[in-house]
């Protein structure tokens, strides 16, 4: 035997979500316009179909589904060329965006990517075979990190990673190594961005410019480092 499952996602409309795919280098194998709206679309291994339903809002949409891959990495690098040819930059807040990549506390690598449809689309790659969450480490700041992280990457709550980094950010008796204080700032910023407080993304990506690290320290937070970079431009 031997099975394949498909899923079916909604969108209001479906000629944007179909641009958005093509884009990023899927094939539209079918679109069928009446009685009912209904296309798919395939790239090597992945298929999607989509539904069109005109009730459906797509800010307030929770349909989401996870891709599996082999190379993260490459997907990721592929699609974000794709958008930025596409919408003339890589978008990371709105409808649609795409998400840096992350190493996450449950044994994947991973980045998020929301269709126009609002629609989720999860796109990772196991680093580990125990895929239960890890516990959250006991030092104040690694703690920090651990929960802002998986508020932003992989609850999609911004507002709640922003005030887990600001309560700890505020803490006057304790401070955090450079490494700690970069890979907060950037993801401060990050977060900022997506809800649309400029102000605070520039301002906190000034002081994460600003943090010094050795070669060996840059290079152990290299993710981190080009989400700085993706920010500042």
């Amino acid at each position: 035997m031997a099975e394949k499952t498909i899923p079916i996602l909604p969108c209001r409309t479906i000629q944007p979500v179909l641009e958005f795919y093509t884009a990023l280098g899927f094939e539209v194998t079918f679109q069928q316009k009446s009685p009912n709206p209904y296309a798919v679309v395939e790239r090597g291994g992945i298929e999607l179909q989509f539904f069109g339903l005109k009730q459906y809002e797509p800010a307030e949409s929770v349909s989401t589904c996870f891709v599996l891959t082999d190379d993260v990495d490459g997907l990721h690098a592929v699609f974000r060329a794709g958008l930025k040819k596409a919408y003339g930059k890589v978008p990371s807040r709105g409808l649609p965006r795409i998400g840096p990549l992350k190493d996450m506390s449950y044994g994947v690598r991973q980045f998020l990517m929301t269709d126009p449809g609002g629609n989720c689309i999860r796109i990772g790659q196991r680093t580990s075979e125990d895929q239960h969450h890890r516990r959250a480490p006991e030092e104040t700041f690694a703690r920090a990190l651990h929960h802002a992280s998986l508020l932003a990457d992989s609850k999609e709550d911004p507002a709640g990673a922003a005030k887990v980094i600001d309560r700890v950010l505020g803490l006057e008796d304790e401070r955090p190594t450079p490494v700690q204080l970069l890979r907060l700032l950037v993801l401060r910023a990050d977060v900022a961005g997506r809800l649309g407080d400029d102000e605070t993304a520039t301002t906190t990506l000034t002081k994460a410019t600003a943090v010094q690290l050795s070669p060996e320290d840059r290079e152990s937070v290299r993710d981190d480092v080009d989400r700085l970079e993706d920010l500042r431009n």
